[in-house]
């Protein structure tokens, strides 16, 4: 059976390193909607100049897109067994459209919702800097590079992405509330949605995490 695991949370709440981690433990992948689009904006795509002037002004991509650029991925041969959603859904909107689609596919879904309090968030995504060669991630606070701006894998320059200046990620903190907290009600409500605490040590969350997966 296709396993759907979708992670929820606020943006610096450890969705992306955890769903890493759980995607190499179950060898199935780790879709990341901003990695996504990140690649069109690097390779200046027509849908990445559009992207980028809402990941730069920290608001939302249209549903119709981002589910266009998520289905094409999750078509593909190698989510047959499973997948995991790291960023999307946002909005009900989006949820409805993949719900429909996991239905048709008779997929097993659970979603794990990584709460953090908004000074955690603020407190980590402004400590993030990423490589420009290899797209390495480091915190300055629980991950440093060995070097100070310098990648330790390639040796690549580190900088910040302009969504992780502090005033941008309140605008992201914003939207989220507005546009993505409705999802934990409509999660919560189908009894498909697991709450842990995103403030503890980063090994027991992922304990918790593939409890939660394997039950």
């Amino acid at each position: 059976m296709m396993k759907a695991i979708i992670f929820l949370g606020p943006p610096g709440a450890g969705k992306g390193t955890h769903a890493k981690e759980v995607s190499q433990i179950l060898n199935i992948p780790h879709i990341s909607t901003g990695d996504i689009f990140r690649e069109h904006v690097k390779n200046q795509t027509d849908l990445g100049i559009k992207v980028k002037s809402y990941l730069d002004a920290g608001k939302l991509v249209p549903d119709e897109v981002v589910w266009e650029v998520v289905k094409d991925r999750i078509d593909k041969e190698d989510c047959k067994n499973g997948f995991i959603l790291d960023g999307f859904p946002r909005t009900i909107l989006q949820a409805e459209m993949l719900e429909k689609y996991l239905k048709e596919k008779n997929a097993d879904i659970k979603v794990i919702y990584l709460d953090a309090p908004d000074e955690l968030v603020i407190r980590r995504l402004s400590a993030r800097r990423v490589c420009k060669n290899c797209g390495a991630i480091y915190n300055l606070i629980s991950m440093p590079p060995k070097k100070d701006g310098i990648c330790d894998i390639c040796g690549g320059e580190l900088y910040q992405r302009s969504d992780d200046k502090p005033e941008v990620i309140k605008q992201r903190l914003e939207t989220y509330y507005k546009e993505t907290q409705p999802l934990i009600d409509y999660y919560k409500n189908k009894d498909i949605m697991y709450t842990i605490n995103a403030e503890k040590e980063r090994g027991e969350v992922l304990k918790e995490i593939l409890k939660v997966i394997n039950e």
